[in-house]
């Protein structure tokens, strides 16, 4: 050990006399704890809310949608052909979209129709967990009546007062034309399926029903309105649609998840970026600490710099010696805080439920998010960032208490000892 560090050390060490000084050490050690713990678990949540929203998302939806501009899309049997040789499509499937309204007993809502071709469907979305029923009856009666089959998200069958093979009317605003003028149409369907996919907004407004039926109700005959296509690399999945896209030419388009959720990413992105920001504040308050606790152990050290500096100490060595406290001072910080923040990160969904089972507090309320619980998910790329950015905030902060001590005069400093 370098006699400039163990003598950093030992100013750590508060004497009796100097208890203000130790107290004001605790202090900026506490604040980088809390700093950068306090940024590790923020970004671990951010990262952990970016992953499950992209699963949300990408479990209901492809991960690429192919459309033609003129609108519907006739020769889809060809078009899947055609595409299956593209590198990187793993499968894909027909689907209808619409629009439509939903009633049983008085109570109605608008809902979004999506015709699903049930035998390839499943290789491309999955709708998460069925609360009851299942999708296999979508493509036959729906229970003894003969009704044709719809599944319902769970949160639109609580909305609607539906279980398992209850009838449900399905109102199409458009409606069809008669002697009397346009009137709606409206089919009874069954309710032969509840899912739940976790997320709020899809288990509250889609209603999914097989292709044919969904082809008959709307009226387009042999017509869908795109090809749902899932790939085997999600992350490059915008260069694979371009890659369709340019092996069918006009009038298709391809658009990748990513694309049609950009501004929500995006957003994400930029709120990680600012709280990124506004958490590092804590690490430069403390190390305004850390500045005022250099100060004052200069200050109380004057005779002890004098003496060094008259038993032959450069300059240089005085100011290593503070420069060294304030680093130890930041790294105890930086080490807690990430033992802490990675160890909270790690555990973050079981403190949040033992939080409302305790309290009967929801951080998450489902009506308002995707997500029913407060998710966490560590990228150690990010945790070496903090440690780096908090260690030079802390480096920093310890050069003018330093820079001060090895201009200290020793004869200034011993005139009156």
């Amino acid at each position: 050990m370098s006699y400039e560090l163990f003598i950093g050390l030992r100013y750590l060490k508060a004497k009796r006399k100097q208890t203000f000084i130790s107290a004001n050490t605790f202090i900026s050690v506490a604040g980088i704890f809390l700093g950068v713990a306090a940024l590790i678990i923020v970004l671990a949540v951010m990262n952990g809310f970016e992953i499950e929203l992209r699963d949300k998302i990408l479990g209901i939806n492809s991960h690429i949608v192919l459309m033609e501009y003129t609108g519907g899309m006739e020769n889809h049997e060809e078009v899947i052909r055609k595409i299956a040789s593209v590198e990187g499509v793993v499968a894909s499937t027909p689907f209808i979209y619409g629009q439509a309204m939903l009633k049983n007993e008085g109570r109605a809502t608008g809902v979004v129709l999506r015709g699903m071709a049930t035998e390839t469907s499943a290789d491309v979305i999955n709708l998460g967990k069925m609360e009851d029923g299942s999708l296999d009856n979508l493509s036959g009666p729906g229970n003894e009546t003969g009704l044709p089959g719809v599944v319902i998200g769970k949160e639109l069958a609580m909305n609607l007062a539906l279980v398992l093979f209850d009838p449900v009317e399905i109102l199409l605003p458009m409606g069809i034309s008669t002697p009397m003028g346009i009137v709606p149409k409206i089919k009874t369907f069954a309710v032969v399926g509840i899912f739940d996919s976790g997320s709020y907004e899809y288990d509250s407004s889609l209603v999914f029903m097989s292709l044919e039926n969904c082809k008959k109700f709307l009226g387009m005959k042999n017509t869908v309105t795109g090809l749902e296509i899932k790939v085997n690399d999600i992350d490059g999945a915008g260069r694979i649609a371009k890659n369709i896209q340019a092996k069918l030419g006009y009038p298709y388009w391809a658009r990748s998840w990513m694309e049609m959720n950009k501004n929500l990413f995006s957003a994400l992105r930029l709120e990680k970026r600012v709280m990124f920001i506004i958490l590092s504040l804590i690490v430069i308050v403390a190390a305004f600490n850390i500045i005022t606790t250099l100060i004052m152990t200069v200050m109380e050290k004057a005779k002890d710099i004098a003496i060094l500096k008259s038993m032959g100490a450069t300059a240089k060595s005085i100011m290593k010696i503070f420069m060294l406290e304030g680093i130890v001072i930041g790294a105890i910080g930086t080490i807690l805080g990430c033992i802490a923040g990675i160890a909270v990160a790690l555990n973050l969904e079981w403190i949040s439920r033992s939080v409302e089972d305790l309290f009967g507090f929801k951080i998450l309320p489902k009506d308002v998010y995707y997500l029913n619980d407060l998710p966490s998910k560590i990228d150690y790329g990010d945790v070496t960032v903090i440690v780096i950015a908090a260690m030079l905030i802390c480096f920093l902060a310890s050069l003018y208490p330093s820079w001060r001590a090895s201009k200290l005069d020793p004869a200034e400093a011993l005139r009156y000892e």
